[in-house]
């Protein structure tokens, strides 16, 4: 978990995450990283996988994806995925071509929009060490 903190203070990245929902992963906006354009917000998610997830010999604890939100349209939009391993390496990014689409009514895209987007009431916010630990807490129940 360290190495992850130090990982995103190294790079000038300071996120500040809040949950959003659990489900299949723990999912978190990072609230630092929200850039408004008129109705358009832009902002990162973090995605928290259970303790342990691996594929192959390399552990991983979830990945980050940069999101735009149409807030006026109620659309949204993943721009890309970069996974995250459990030492802090990040990446690399992968495009998803995938045209904005509705962001259904409790689903994990209208979760990250009503936050992006100003309609979420304000909450705390947890470093990327406590999110990890908390959203895989979280998935193991």
């Amino acid at each position: 978990m360290i190495a992850l903190l130090l990982a995103f203070l190294l790079t000038g990245a300071d996120p500040e995450l809040v949950p959003t929902g659990v489900g299949r992963f723990a999912i978190y906006a990072d609230v630092a990283s929200i850039e408004r354009t008129g109705d358009v917000a832009h902002m990162r998610k973090l995605q928290v996988t259970e303790t342990g997830f691996k594929v192959g010999d390399v552990t991983y604890v979830g990945g980050w994806s940069r999101w735009a939100f149409d807030c006026r349209a109620g659309t949204a939009d993943r721009l890309d995925f970069a996974s995250l391993r459990a030492d802090g390496t990040e990446g690399p990014a992968t495009p998803d071509p995938a045209p904005p689409y509705e962001a259904a009514p409790g689903g994990d895209a209208a979760e990250l929009m009503a936050v992006a987007c100003g309609e979420a009431a304000a909450r705390e916010t947890l470093r990327l060490d406590e999110a990890i630990r908390r959203g895989q807490s979280a998935l193991a129940d």
